[in-house]
């Protein structure tokens, strides 16, 4: 399921990035919006998981709920580490051990695919959940047939600085969709070379030239 993200939403995400919890009346009074509006964007958050209810007793009262971001919530919010992604990631192409760079590769596609649940039994249900998954984070996959097997689209870069200096995150790409898929991938097209987007098929193995970004 991809999230509806509303914009005016934005608003109560950057006060509880600046906050470590809010309640609803200190949320109402901070955007100025009635209590009800509050609770109708505080709902629709929770569901996409963006922030998190937590309970606080008060004697034999009722309990006072304030809201806080969930980890999701502070992605959504712009923490960007690209320049420090950028400098390890520049550290790593230094290394001139071919054997060590392609090991280092290796760990860190397996490490990302690690970090994701991938849905389906064949490769074109794999594919798509794929897809659903980039959609999540905003990044725009699609899954088409071509001489009737499943390829995956990327229709915009998701490492797109990384790239620009760098085609061996092409590599580590690969190496991570292979893992995440279950079977081999190669890199068809590339938007690096002119195409409109990069193209992905499963079922040829990839060389030890590509994995090594050379």
């Amino acid at each position: 399921m991809v999230d509806t993200f509303v914009t005016s939403d934005a608003a109560i995400l950057d006060l509880l990035r600046k906050q470590p919890s809010l309640t609803v009346t200190e949320l109402s009074a901070q955007t100025q919006v009635t209590a009800t509006a509050v609770r109708q964007r505080l709902t629709r958050l929770m569901a996409q998981g963006y922030i998190e209810r937590t309970s606080t007793g008060s004697g034999r009262g009722r309990p006072s709920h304030a809201y806080r971001l969930t980890s999701k919530g502070e992605r959504k919010t712009g923490t960007n580490f690209s320049d420090l992604a950028i400098t390890l990631w520049q550290e790593l192409r230094s290394i001139k051990d071919a054997e060590i760079r392609r090991g280092l590769l290796s760990r860190i596609s397996q490490r990302l695919a690690s970090q994701y649940t991938i849905e389906g039994s064949s490769t074109q249900e794999r594919m798509e959940s794929l897809a659903d998954l980039f959609a999540q984070r905003e990044i725009p996959f699609e899954v088409r047939q071509q001489n009737g097997l499943p390829v995956l689209s990327a229709l915009a870069c998701p490492y797109p600085e990384l790239a620009e200096q760098d085609r061996s995150v092409c590599a580590m790409e690969k190496m991570m969709f292979s893992e995440l898929l279950g079977e081999n991938v190669r890199l068809d097209q590339c938007r690096l070379e002119g195409d409109n987007c990069c193209t992905f098929h499963a079922g040829e193995a990839t060389s030890s030239a590509e994995v090594s970004g050379r």
